[in-house]
């Protein structure tokens, strides 16, 4: 059975149409590369604006909302 609901999994930007974020199976949705989709799924990049006292491959492993949490002190997101 498909996991799709009828809302979007997006968490920041995406080029996907709106309709089609509905459609779509969760699954789908994070398979999809965050730079075209953005789900906050761990993308394999940092979403660090300046230098981060976080280790960079934990930076390329978490989700995006993960490194948001963090302090800017720590690793700035901001």
């Amino acid at each position: 059975m498909s996991d799709s609901t009828s809302r979007s999994h997006a968490t920041g930007d995406s080029i996907v149409p709106q309709k089609l974020q509905e459609k779509l199976p969760k699954g789908v949705e994070n398979a999809v590369p965050n730079a075209i989709h953005d789900t906050g799924s761990g993308s394999g990049s940092s979403h660090a604006t300046d230098s981060s006292a976080v280790p960079k491959p934990a930076q390329d492993a978490v989700p995006k909302q993960v490194e948001e949490s963090l302090p800017d002190k720590v690793h700035p997101t901001s």
